[in-house]
């Protein structure tokens, strides 16, 4: 038996930009799959949320996939009506999202920029999680997980993505709150520098050299010289999900090798 057998288990962001590596979202799908859970997976690529369905099959795992934006309510909603109706109950919802092209200083901040980082990383994720909390207080039962950053707490030069994620600590802590009488829990992981495709290929595509981005991320790691990678998160994801963690609800997760931990 899986650490997930018999749940059902929401993934939004399961899609990955290309790359050589593997992204937060897809892994999570993946470990949550091999654990015996059910995944939708949710992503505005619904290709790419088919190849990650293909792959948790290749392991083992079995759910279906749902094309949404969740900057859109509509959408958002449509998430949940969708588990609901194909497995009846929603028991995980893991929020991997978040993007932060064009974000620049306070100086020259755009209005569309901010608007779109915010629209994404706060006001998305709010959204799917206002239409899975009735369904979870109805079971009286559920787990929910935010992918915030590193950048929320430490000093970086991103500032509408760092507000973001900042915001968004703060508003999973409002439903750990608020939610706990519901048995609902409610935390965050905040991965530090990742080697995912994200992370990666956009500097690449804009001409920096592979390898020298990669060792100048990997010395910034205190742990070992050496960034982490998706598995790192979705480890981090699965214990939060799992009933080992049955007891910890409110809480920010570094997943950064130690970066935070220099604050101070």
């Amino acid at each position: 038996m899986g650490r997930l057998a018999g749940r059902i288990a929401v993934v939004v962001g399961a899609g990955q930009t290309p790359g050589a590596t593997m992204g937060n979202g897809r892994a999570t799908a993946l470990r949550f799959a091999e654990e015996g859970a059910t995944v939708l997976a949710v992503d505005r690529d619904g290709a790419s949320a088919e190849q990650t369905l293909a792959l948790a099959r290749e392991r083992g795992g079995d759910g279906s996939v749902c094309e949404a934006d969740i900057t859109r309510e509509a959408d958002a909603a449509r998430i949940v009506a969708t588990c609901l109706e194909r497995y009846g109950r929603l028991d995980v919802l893991h929020n991997n999202v978040g993007i932060g092209a064009g974000d620049r200083g306070p100086t020259q901040m755009t209005e569309d920029v901010w608007d779109r980082i915010f629209a994404t990383n706060l006001k998305g994720i709010m959204l799917v999680c206002k239409h899975a909390l009735p369904p979870m207080r109805e079971q009286g039962a559920g787990v929910i997980t935010n992918i915030s950053s590193v950048a929320a707490v430490c000093a970086v030069g991103i500032v509408a993505y760092k507000s973001s994620k900042a915001a968004l600590n703060a508003y999973t802590h409002s439903l750990a709150t608020g939610n706990a009488r519901y048995g609902i829990r409610a935390n965050v992981i905040m991965p530090g520098l990742m080697n995912t495709p994200m992370a990666i290929e956009g500097y690449v595509a804009a001409g920096h050299d592979r390898d020298t981005l990669i060792a100048s991320r990997d010395a910034q790691v205190p742990l070992g010289g050496r960034m982490g990678d998706a598995w790192d998160v979705a480890n981090a994801a699965l214990f939060l999900a799992s009933d080992e963690a049955r007891f910890i609800t409110g809480v920010c997760l570094p997943v950064d090798g130690g970066q935070s931990a220099r604050i101070g």
